[in-house]
């Protein structure tokens, strides 16, 4: 059938609005319109009820490689959707009464410090966790994120004290990732165990989530594994598999939608599972799901929304009047979605293999619809509208940035003397970059993030533009320069030039100076 065709035939058989849910065809159907609408290989959906598991389906293929099929038991990665786990493992260790959620951070990790010789004495195990440290959005993923094996934990912990706080301690909610990366080494530290093998052996296990693992490499079978995918240069490729050594405790359990539905039901019961089995207690259940940071509610929403919190690894929110927990989680080329209303003891899992998260958010909500008794709304093509227009937008800003670029090349002289900018500068914690001539070229190069690599182009002033030449990554950024009485440059800072950048591109928290023994014309 050709695609306008089916399209329009789903259009016309899913209704928008169940009293007791979409059934598994209906399901089926919304997938399939939503990998199209949003170009996503392959989607896995579970759905747990009162209980039970009431859908457990993968759509599409693994990967365009290879072509294989998605199933329930095809692993994703879930990225940040691992946060709860890592929170679970601590609350696992509060039962056993061996920390305390308000205990402080050094008293586990005397070398942990932060900007502020205060707030490194007041950090407790739950700032760890709940994105109110006053460091600003995503600072320090860059670390992480598009590189990340060039910096150890030792690195992450230490590289902290580096990084400026953006609003007061306990003030603000922004979230962060490398803070629990360190919570990930208090589990470590208290149990005697690593990270890894603590919540394989502690939840993992114990629940029979056989599919799964805390990282990719810990997999057990590497045969039934999604590739990431992304839009490059118009089209939806397989890119490289994001690795890290260090983001464990942040991102990188890798699980079916099938071991999934297992850890939603877990969390529905509040700790219990199988036959009245208890993997943690009531009160660390309260723990989890109690507001600790609150999150500005930028508008009601379809839902009426009228306050959003961040728990311990859960958004709160409510929606038409229920409690929602919920968290998304993003890697390179693979995003996902869990969702949990405890009222209707009602549970969503969405897994793509695409970098769009349009999809896992219209297929969640479409669901969401039916259980409460929404109509009318077709959610994939709301959410599709929105984020063409957003592509558009932005669009915009970044054309007429490469516009005004190319103007510039036409104007400048053919070899523009640019050796008051060459030379190696450094950044407190992302280390040096070298600014060089490569091939008449002017080049950024990132040492210790090899992905951070391209070529430069004059703007307007002392500011350039740096084209990646890895094209996956919508990252591409300005770079400022600073030049002293003479004309030569003393340091740099940088900054995204699209608005939708993804926040962990945090090149807004680096500050370069230039090293005095740069060596000119490299």
């Amino acid at each position: 059938m050709k695609p306008l065709l089916l399209t329009l035939f789903l259009l016309t058989t899913i209704p928008f609005g169940f009293s007791q849910g979409l059934t598994s065809s209906q399901i089926d159907e919304l997938a399939q319109r939503t990998m199209q609408a949003f170009k996503v290989p392959g989607i896995s959906v579970g759905v747990v009820k009162d209980g039970k598991v009431v859908h457990a389906q993968g759509y599409g293929v693994r990967s365009l490689n290879s072509g294989e099929k998605t199933d329930a038991h095809t692993r994703f990665g879930i990225a940040s959707n691992t946060k709860a786990f890592t929170a679970t493992a601590l609350g696992l260790l509060v039962d056993a009464g061996k920390l305390n959620w308000d205990d402080k951070v050094q008293d586990y990790i005397p070398e942990f410090k932060l900007y502020n010789p205060y707030v490194t004495e007041e950090f407790t195990i739950r700032d760890l966790l709940t994105h109110r440290s006053g460091l600003g959005l995503g600072a320090g993923d860059l670390m992480l994120w598009p590189d990340s094996n060039n910096f150890t934990l030792k690195d992450i912990i230490y590289n902290l004290r580096h990084l400026k706080p953006t609003s007061s301690f306990r003030s603000k909610y922004d979230y962060d990732n490398n803070l629990y990366i360190v919570a990930g080494e208090v589990v470590a530290r208290v149990s005697g165990k690593s990270w890894d093998a603590f919540v394989e052996e502690r939840i993992l296990q114990p629940l029979g989530m056989t599919e799964s693992a805390a990282t990719y490499e810990r997999l057990k079978d590497l045969g039934n594994v999604i590739d990431g995918h992304a839009v490059v240069d118009g089209k939806v490729r397989v890119i490289q598999r994001h690795r890290s050594e260090v983001d464990h405790a942040a991102a990188s359990i890798y699980a079916s939608v099938a071991d999934l539905n297992k850890w939603v039901l877990l969390q529905l019961n509040r700790g219990q599972y199988g036959n009245g089995q208890r993997l943690f207690s009531e009160a660390v259940s309260k723990e989890l799901w109690t507001p600790q940071t609150l999150v500005p509610v930028r508008s009601p929403g379809p839902y009426n929304t009228q306050f959003a919190a961040y728990g311990l690894g859960f958004h709160i929110t409510d929606v038409k009047g229920y409690k929602q927990l919920h968290h998304t989680g993003g890697l390179e080329g693979m995003v996902t979605q869990i969702t949990m209303i405890p009222e209707l003891n009602l549970g969503i899992i969405v897994l793509t293999n695409q970098q769009e998260g349009g999809a896992f958010r219209a297929i969640t909500d479409q669901i969401k619809d039916g259980y409460l008794q929404l109509t009318g709304t077709d959610r994939v093509a709301q959410y599709a509208k929105t984020r063409q227009e957003s592509l558009a937008k932005a669009g915009n800003v970044t054309d007429a940035i490469w516009k005004h670029v190319a103007t510039v090349q036409k104007q400048q002289k053919k070899n523009p003397d640019y050796s008051a900018y060459l030379g190696t500068y450094r950044d407190p914690w992302l280390g040096e970059v070298v600014i060089s001539r490569k091939n008449g070229l002017l080049w950024f190069e990132a040492k210790r993030s090899p992905k951070l690599s391209g070529q430069m182009f004059a703007y307007k002033g002392t500011s350039f533009v740096v084209k990646w030449k890895e094209r996956s990554m919508d990252a591409d950024a300005f770079v400022n320069f600073a030049l002293d009485t003479e004309g030569r440059a003393t340091g740099m800072t940088m900054k995204p030039i699209s608005p939708l950048t993804d926040f962990s591109y945090d090149f807004q928290d680096l500050n370069f100076t230039r090293l005095p023994d740069a060596k000119q014309g490299l």
